[in-house]
């Protein structure tokens, strides 16, 4: 019986290097790592030690590699990780958009180590002139690690929570037992606090002990990194008024770095996906509308191209930068969000004694809703 599928690593001489993908730092010995590395150089086990950082390189896709929420993931990442943990190093991986530019890496000394899915009856390509690195991934790699690491690859994306209802009490116009803390918060971000509420819902049901499978936290479902970068200790990330608080920080980063996009509805789309999805796989999928003659800068004219993300002819095309994205997940999150909204404008009324915001003041309601489109307007 055919042996299943491993996953191997062809190692090439290295250099110096960050863990930030958009740097590169300079060796004293070698100079930019951009410039390859001549045959003559001896980087072997201990000079990729002695850097601190293994520079992986794959191809873009749900079995490989792929980033959600600031986060990496992938069967080919967690393996190459695993690698570089047993020899004391950090990994950064990066991809190439076919296995012709993978080897072209590898031949240049741009990566340490090309990530590839073979057959068992395939032998270990590696150069002569890293024995010791080759040894050291023979020592490393098993069957029994590798079924490990693949079954973790594959958890499956879920939320541990505790799920209320959409609405707390429909009669009374409550959403949830925090909408004076979505009020509160929403101010940060300008956004009517009715909005807010509905992200939430779709993140954790209003459980603010909810964890993802990826990690994220709380009823706005920060992971760690972020929250982290938003000032929230890991002691006070499941409070609700911090972490609410943080979402709506990290919402308004979100939120100015679609400058371009003046329409504030349209806006409000793209945050949302981007709070899901990741920016930089949004502005991807701007790219492929701009390129096939769609709107990069409106919301049903981009969406289509958030779902072909998940498709290898398009999250390897050239334009997009940052590979694959489970689209239907990043797609359905907007709409779902939006859908809610239009539900919660109806019937939803801010807490007694609150001061409301501008948007939810008498009077200055039905002009909010005038410049915000209904869930029908956002779909293709």
């Amino acid at each position: 019986m055919r042996a299943r599928a491993f996953y191997i690593f062809c190692l090439l001489l290295c250099l110096t290097a960050c863990r930030q993908k958009p740097q590169r730092q300079l060796s004293p010995i070698f100079g930019n790592r951009e410039e390859g590395i001549t045959h003559d150089e001896v980087y072997d086990l201990p000079e990729i030690r002695s850097s601190g950082t293994l520079i992986g390189v794959t191809l873009s896709g749900p079995d490989t590699y792929y980033e959600y929420r600031g986060q990496e993931f992938g069967t080919q990442f967690l393996l190459a990780e695993d690698f570089a943990r047993t020899m004391g190093v950090v990994l950064r991986m990066e991809t190439a958009p076919d296995t012709a530019s993978l080897l072209l890496r590898l031949r240049e000394g741009q990566a340490d180590i090309v990530c590839l899915e073979l057959d068992s009856g395939h032998p270990w390509p590696t150069r002569d002139d890293t024995p010791l690195l080759a040894q050291a991934l023979r020592q490393w790699w098993s069957p029994a690690r590798a079924r490990e690491l693949r079954a973790r690859a594959s958890t499956p994306r879920s939320v541990r929570r505790r799920a209320r209802p959409p609405m707390l009490d429909r009669a009374r116009g409550i959403i949830s037992p925090y909408d004076d803390l979505f009020l509160r918060h929403s101010r940060t971000l300008g956004w009517d606090w009715r909005l807010l509420a509905a992200l939430s819902y779709q993140e954790s049901a209003f459980d603010p002990r909810a964890l993802s499978w990826a990690g994220a936290q709380g009823l706005m479902q920060l992971m760690p990194a972020t929250a982290a970068q938003m000032g929230v200790a890991a002691t006070d990330v499941f409070d609700p008024a911090a972490n609410i608080a943080a979402g709506c920080r990290y919402l308004k980063r979100i939120a100015a770095l679609f400058s371009d996009i003046t329409d504030p509805s349209e806006r409000i789309a793209f945050t949302l996906a981007a709070y899901n999805g990741g920016y930089n796989h949004v502005r991807d999928a701007m790219a492929l509308a701009e390129k096939y003659g769609a709107s990069p800068r409106r919301w049903r004219d981009v969406s289509p191209y958030i779902l072909r993300l998940s498709e290898p002819q398009y999250y390897r095309d050239p334009v997009v930068r940052y590979g694959y994205l489970r689209g239907t997940e990043t797609e359905a999150y907007v709409r779902l969000i939006l859908q809610r909204w239009h539900d919660y404008r109806g019937v939803a009324r801010p807490p007694a004694g609150s001061q409301p915001t501008p948007a939810s003041r008498k009077g200055q309601d039905g002009k909010f809703r005038s410049r915000v489109k209904s869930a029908e307007e956002w779909t293709p």
